[in-house]
């Protein structure tokens, strides 16, 4: 089955231009619960462990 695009969450939603990782992070997670378009991309997904990583020490 074909992952559904939001479009009006996606004009809304614009993804800055050179975004820091930071808001690539938000903006992603925002992504995910209002876009099944596609999936996070690895780096965003691997700031995100890492930062967890971080925190849980």
């Amino acid at each position: 089955m074909k992952p559904k695009l939001n479009r009006e969450w996606h004009r809304a939603n614009r993804m800055p231009k050179n975004p820091s990782m930071d808001q690539r992070i938000a903006w992603h997670l925002e992504h995910a619960k209002n876009c099944g378009c596609r999936s996070m991309p690895e780096s965003v997904v691997n700031a995100i462990a890492d930062r967890n990583k971080k925190t849980d020490t």
